[in-house]
């Protein structure tokens, strides 16, 4: 089982989208997948239909360690694709987590009890550094961060969530590895000069380091994923094809580009996924 968790120490980059994107079509690929919700602001929770609503959450599943799927996972309208919804409105959490012995430590012990259930876990995170963000990135294999085309918002990245990173290797000493740090950037401006010089400078400050990785695949600023949100649908199901006259690839290419850089033992399975096989699963589905 992988786990990946999506971070950034600054909000409104796009973390849920890029979750609940990236974790369907991983699960339109065959692969089971579960996501799970650690933003107070539950955004990610409301995004898809639920076919299955369980009566718990992250609360009971990281505050009362329950791990019965029965009682915490509630199923999307997306076949292999399951949530483990936020019910954690009042952040009661992160008190209990800062007084915990086991602290930023219990999502790492808890999730073995998946392993043989699902290949991949997607977690969505705040948008600021907290004890959760902390505790998913300990149990994380991967991390991946969306960075907006902005000088600002990547003066920002470099700022924030590099220190969260070099502060967090003191975990290094207990045995833990810290998983390695994915950056793409997010609703990239096919014309902008600014995004490529930006992907550019991201390239440039993290050439020499080992644990920081940019990925090739920019996502582009187009209004499909908007447009997916409000219809609860994974951006490449509604956009399998690329509009005419449009430079921006379709949804369907990024995700898939994206998603094979981010998991590449995985590339037959993504990549066996097409506009034709969306419309069989979709009349399949009916």
């Amino acid at each position: 089982m992988k786990t990946l968790v999506v971070i950034s120490t600054k909000g409104g980059v796009g973390k849920t989208t890029t979750a609940v994107n990236l974790a369907a079509l991983v699960a339109d690929a065959g692969k089971r997948t579960l996501l799970i919700d650690l933003d107070v602001q539950p955004t990610l929770s409301s995004y898809f239909k639920l076919t299955h609503e369980a009566a718990g959450g992250t609360f009971q599943f990281i505050g009362w360690n329950e791990t019965r799927l029965e009682e915490i996972v509630s199923h999307t309208s997306i076949p292999n694709l399951h949530l483990i919804k936020s019910n954690d409105d009042q952040n009661q959490l992160a008190n209990l987590l800062l007084n915990a012995a086991d602290g930023r430590l219990r999502l790492l012990r808890l999730l073995k009890a998946f392993e043989a259930h699902y290949d991949l876990v997607v977690i969505d995170t705040q948008g600021a550094r907290s004890v959760t963000l902390e505790m998913a990135l300990l149990a994380s294999d991967i991390a991946l961060s969306p960075v907006i085309p902005e000088l600002l918002a990547a003066r920002e990245f470099r700022r924030g969530t590099t220190t969260l990173f070099e502060e967090m290797r003191t975990y290094e000493f207990m045995g833990i590895t810290l998983p390695k740090l994915n950056i793409f950037i997010n609703r990239a401006d096919f014309i902008s000069v600014d995004a490529r010089l930006i992907t550019k400078s991201l390239q440039r400050t993290f050439l020499d380091d080992p644990d920081v990785r940019v990925l090739k695949t920019p996502v582009p600023g187009i209004a499909s994923y908007r447009k997916a949100a409000s219809l609860s649908l994974p951006a490449h199901r509604l956009e399998s094809k690329k509009p005419s006259g449009r430079k921006a690839p379709a949804a369907l290419d990024t995700m898939k580009l994206l998603a094979i850089e981010i998991f590449p033992e995985w590339k037959a399975n993504i990549q066996s996924i097409t506009a034709e096989t969306l419309a069989s699963a979709a009349v399949q589905e009916e």
